[in-house]
């Protein structure tokens, strides 16, 4: 664990999570439709490796790009296809439960801000018996825009009675969740196994890097 720019850190009254691949592991359901919908308009699949590393904006922010004007049926195909498995496929990553369960039993205001369709967050949740833990779970769509906008932060506070701010982390696992963390004002947390290379994030940086989930609860019950 790192904590590169703040002298000391106090316990949070909120933590924001994002969903894929910081608390559960929905890859192979996210690859199947991705690539059922890029065959479906006859551009080539793409690898695991290459769905992590390009699935991070919503879909209204990256469809455009990839489908043009057609964007919204992409959706449509993409969406469809996701219904079918999403449930089926979907595994949380190791502590992530745990960890939930502590935080929550501390008191602190826990939530969900994801660039997957609120629905299916929020499906997903319920799935997992994990709906008690979480305050607010925003998706793409819910707000006016998606991450890294601050709009979901705020409608995931909205009702809580806590400002965004630096007691309130964003804990995700790319750019995208650390640059949303940085436009609300919030304390931004990696949570991934290799740690930050230097210059990476360019001006949004980690303020903390934790490997897992594990590691995370560790460090907010020390506090």
């Amino acid at each position: 664990m790192s904590a590169a720019r703040e002298p000391a850190l106090t316990l949070p009254r909120a933590v924001l999570f994002d969903w894929d691949n910081t608390l559960i592991d929905s890859w192979a359901a996210i690859q199947d439709a991705q690539n059922y919908t890029l065959s479906y308009f006859g551009l080539k699949p793409w690898t695991l490796e290459e769905v992590r590393t390009r699935v991070r904006g919503s879909m209204r922010d990256t469809f455009p790009a990839m489908f043009g004007e057609r964007w919204r049926e992409a959706g449509e195909v993409f969406y469809d296809r996701f219904t079918e498995h999403h449930l089926d496929t979907l595994k949380p990553l190791p502590g992530a439960e745990e960890m939930l369960r502590s935080l929550h039993g501390r008191g602190i205001y826990l939530g969900v801000v994801s660039n997957k369709k609120g629905d299916y967050l929020r499906a997903e949740a319920a799935r997992l018996g994990w709906e008690a833990y979480f305050g607010s779970i925003v998706g793409a769509f819910d707000a006016a825009n998606d991450k890294p906008s601050a709009d979901p932060v705020l409608m995931a506070l909205a009702g809580s009675g806590i400002a965004s701010g630096r007691s309130v982390w964003f804990a995700g696992d790319t750019d995208i969740d650390l640059e949303c963390a940085c436009n609300a004002g919030c304390l931004p947390v990696l949570v991934r196994d290799a740690p930050p290379a230097p210059g990476e994030f360019g001006e949004h940086p980690p303020a903390v890097h934790v490997p897992d989930c594990t590691t995370l609860s560790n460090l907010v019950r020390n506090l």
